[in-house]
């Protein structure tokens, strides 16, 4: 956000647990889709290649009326599985 955003935006992060899932919204009201890139950075394409390594999607896009928004959702290990990943 303060890479994109612009000057002073206001932010809001929401954490959602979910059946089976953990998700995390990013969203802005700067300057949205408009915003410069510089190039250095990973952007979206990296979020959701990272992403889907754990199983998990990212959606991104400007929001109405301005502003951005990032969602990530990443599956959460059930119980059965969970020691395979601890140990891995």
């Amino acid at each position: 956000m303060l890479k994109h955003a612009g000057p002073g935006p206001k932010v809001t992060v929401l954490l959602h647990w979910l059946p089976g899932a953990v998700a995390v919204e990013v969203a802005d009201d700067g300057r949205g889709a408009s915003a410069d890139s510089d190039g250095l950075g990973q952007g979206l394409l990296g979020m959701r290649e990272r992403a889907a390594m754990f199983g998990g999607t990212v959606a991104a896009g400007p929001r109405p009326g301005g502003g951005f928004r990032v969602r990530a959702q990443l599956p959460t290990p059930g119980d059965d599985d969970a020691g395979e990943r601890l140990e891995a």
